[in-house]
């Protein structure tokens, strides 16, 4: 097939170049997202340490990201997510930016000394680390080409271009990039975040963005019982044979028949804040479109598109002239400006960080209370549930 080239140990078809080359990148898909994020980034899991050195000397040969460089970039980014300070955010650097250019943030904001050190606290620091695989990260990368090209001839090559160009396109460009940009919304966080898709497969599970957002610390990226996380699967699979402890889930609502609220829907609402708030926007939902019907009969401006963005996201992310038409349309219709007082009243109740748990329990009866003698019945049937919310084990 080859014939002229040197063609390696191995003599392989063409479908077997191509099956080594997606083995060899889903190994560095796993090896980020089991190790380097969910991990050592969030420590939503312990690994085995076979299997953390494993996958630490895999990513050194694959792709020469440091272990602490990697984390501390990635913290910062939950840390300041879509502001100016986010190392790579759409919002703020543009799609174009994020997508092509998305490895060359990592690496400028990993060279910084000071996000290092106030961001990459409890990452290896041994004898193999400090000597080996960041100060030599571009040894492993070169030696890599060097097994392919004895194992696959000049094939090898191109392997390992792909190898090298999939984490900077698939991890920095779609996850960093497109997670933050395109896709469906499962919870109202306070990003852009998105699920690409709901079947986490070529990208390991991190396809399922904006749930890892909501939960950044879960060990599980899926939320829906449709939605798929191969991570999650392996996770599983290491911990079945002692090679993994799975440390933090996200928790799962539970709904138990209750006629006001108390601690426990609390300490639920306060956990599942982000799907209480698509709930929300999905309950009221028939509710602003009837609303917005009425304001056009009388001739009044409504914008439901800009009603729907309002419902799904914070005051924050609109623009001056877009307030000021929400409050035009909330002057002209009551129930309008009930559900999104309601909205802002209910979003207040977890950030009153100053406030005791009787307290708060208190602010959310009350505004159950209110919800319920409003008129709405979308806002009653609502609270009645949200009465329900418990906390049940994972």
């Amino acid at each position: 097939m080859f014939s002229g080239v040197y063609s390696g140990l191995l003599q392989l078809p063409w479908w077997g170049y191509v099956s080594v080359t997606l083995g060899f990148t889903h190994i560095t898909i796993a090896a980020v997202t089991i190790y380097l994020h969910r991990h050592s980034a969030h420590r939503a899991l312990e690994l085995h340490p076979l299997v953390s050195h494993f996958f630490r000397f895999w990513l050194w040969l694959t792709t020469g990201m440091v272990t602490k460089e990697w984390t501390a970039v990635h913290r910062k980014h939950h840390a300041y997510c879509e502001t100016a300070d986010d190392p790579h955010s759409p919002v703020v650097r543009g799609i174009g930016t994020v997508f092509w250019q998305g490895a060359e943030l990592y690496k400028q904001a990993g060279r910084n000394h000071e996000i290092q050190e106030r961001f990459g606290q409890g990452t290896p620091e041994d004898w193999i680390e400090r000597n080996l695989y960041t100060r030599h990260s571009l040894l492993g990368v070169s030696l890599m080409m060097v097994v392919n090209v004895a194992l696959f001839g000049f094939i090898g090559i191109t392997i390992w271009a792909v190898q090298m160009m999939w984490i900077p396109i698939f991890a920095a460009g779609i996850v960093n990039g497109i997670g933050h940009y395109w896709g469906y919304r499962k919870f109202q966080t306070g990003d852009a975040s998105r699920n690409i898709v709901p079947w986490g497969i070529i990208i390991g599970g991190e396809e399922l963005h904006n749930n890892h957002h909501a939960y950044a610390s879960s060990a599980r990226l899926s939320s829906q019982w449709w939605e798929l996380d191969i991570g999650w699967i392996y996770i599983r699979l290491l911990a079945f044979v002692g090679l993994a402890q799975v440390k933090r889930v996200a928790p799962r609502i539970k709904l138990e028949r209750k006629s006001q609220c108390d601690a426990d829907t609390l300490q639920a609402v306060i956990a599942h804040r982000y799907d209480v708030l698509a709930r929300y926007a999905v309950s009221v939902k028939r509710t602003c479109a009837e609303e917005i019907r009425h304001l056009k009969a009388r001739a009044v401006l409504a914008d439901r598109r800009l009603v729907k963005r309002w419902l799904h996201s914070d005051e924050q992310h609109l623009s001056a002239p877009e307030l000021e038409r929400m409050r035009e349309m909330q002057r002209h219709s009551s129930v309008l400006d009930t559900v999104c007082s309601m909205r802002r009243d209910l979003v207040a109740v977890w950030a009153r960080s100053t406030a005791t748990k009787e307290q708060l329990v208190h602010q959310l009866e009350d505004w159950c209370h209110r919800a319920e003698a409003s008129g709405i019945v979308a806002l009653r049937d609502f609270s009645k549930r949200l009465r329900c919310y418990v906390l049940r084990a994972t």
